[in-house]
């Protein structure tokens, strides 16, 4: 083998390991289960909203807290109102007879309101939720069942979309989450999960310190509870739902940001990167977040190294084959979006690599962020289409 394609080959084990190899791992891992010890404890749990101009959903939302199988007396409705100038404010005061409480802050972005309403909540719980995610009637306790085992300091709670804007984009964001709940699942199983999905996860008030701006406020959120020597857990019980991005665009921008702020977030949070102290975690963490957001940087080089491998025989020009089959299939996906075809069964075939290189140019344009210091702390919500 020449040194060109020993480097072909290790940037392919690279690519293979952060998608497949690694999930193989926690299966395996997940064999030696650590149970939680769950039991029906109703601790008192504060839900924290943060919103800007939500006026769309936010009725919805509260009606969905309200009607949730939990103790009124022990739940706490708090809704951090980020400088929304639309109906929001007037549509949350329409509950203050139901004890649902607004904070109406200046505009400051999601992290600033997000810090002064925690300020107020009084729970011993917090869960923190989106205010377009509509919870399963018994997510709640599910939640707060796991809080009675004194090892766990987090939960992290299912996601799941439940339309299909019939765009390439969201066919493969649904296909992948399915994938993160298996990973999610296993890493569970025996440890922590590596970091919760803002839509719905909760924390012990206690271990909730205030969130710096230009992080993924989710992540930050979830990784300190491991950082303070905590379990993180995956509850699948506690659902969340929520519809997929309104268009492919929104969808990358979305994705983009996440990174970024994700990037900035491993940053402060990099201690949780040494093994020594934090064991399978880091190398999870490391596996799961840095390499999956680097493997952009992998697949040029798998490409550039295939065609200058070619000549050494048909592997690798079968190699270099399935890659421009691959990415004509990710560039018909492109020129197909938002067409009646990805209703059909035969959208997998292109949502598959038209999602995976989306997915990757998110990171690419994520890690770009990161390195030129821009940083987005205000946005608006992409719910429109």
């Amino acid at each position: 083998m020449t040194p060109m394609s020993v480097a072909l080959w290790l940037a392919i084990a690279l690519v293979i390991y952060a998608y497949a190899g690694f999930p193989f791992l926690l299966t395996i891992r997940g064999a030696w289960a650590r149970p939680i010890k769950k039991s029906p404890a109703t601790p008192s749990v504060t839900l924290v909203i943060i919103a800007h101009n939500e006026e769309d959903v936010i009725a919805d939302k509260l009606q969905n807290t309200l009607a949730q199988d939990y103790p009124a007396e022990k739940l706490e409705i708090l809704v951090g109102s980020d400088g929304s100038d639309d109906g929001t404010n007037e549509r949350v005061q329409d509950f203050a007879p139901q004890g649902v409480r607004l904070l109406a802050c200046e505009r400051q972005g999601k992290i600033g309101t997000l810090n002064e309403t925690v300020a107020q909540a009084t729970g011993e719980i917090l869960v923190f939720s989106d205010a377009n995610s509509m919870y399963d009637t018994g997510s709640l306790k599910a939640i707060a069942s796991c809080f009675s085992d004194p090892s766990v300091g987090g939960v992290a709670g299912d996601q799941v979309y439940t339309t299909d804007k019939g765009n390439a984009g969201s066919l493969g964001e649904r296909l992948f989450w399915n994938f993160d709940r298996f990973l999610k699942r296993m890493q569970s199983r025996s440890g922590s999960v590596t970091s919760s999905t803002g839509a719905i996860h909760a924390v012990r008030r206690e271990l909730f310190e205030p969130v710096p701006s230009g992080v993924c406020d989710d992540f930050l959120i979830s990784t300190r509870v491991v950082a303070k020597g905590y379990r993180l857990v995956f509850e699948p019980d506690a659902i969340a739902y929520e519809e997929v991005a309104a268009s492919d665009k929104a969808e990358f921008r979305r994705k983009s940001r996440i990174i970024a702020r994700g990037i900035r977030g491993l940053w402060v949070m990099k201690t949780l990167l040494n093994p020594f102290v934090y064991g399978f975690y880091s190398f999870q963490l490391a596996s799961h977040k840095l390499l999956r957001w680097s493997v952009i940087f992998l697949l040029p080089v798998i490409f550039l190294l295939s065609v200058m491998c070619a000549s050494q025989g048909f592997v690798y020009q079968l190699l270099l084959g399935l890659q421009i089959v691959f990415y004509a299939l990710a560039l018909v996906g492109i020129l197909l979006r938002n067409t009646p075809i990805f209703r059909n069964k035969l959208a997998k075939i292109m949502a598959v690599p038209y999602f995976f290189c989306m997915a990757n140019f998110s990171a690419l344009s994520g890690w770009y962020q990161f390195i030129v210091g821009r940083r987005v702390d205000i946005w608006n919500s992409n719910r429109a289409t």
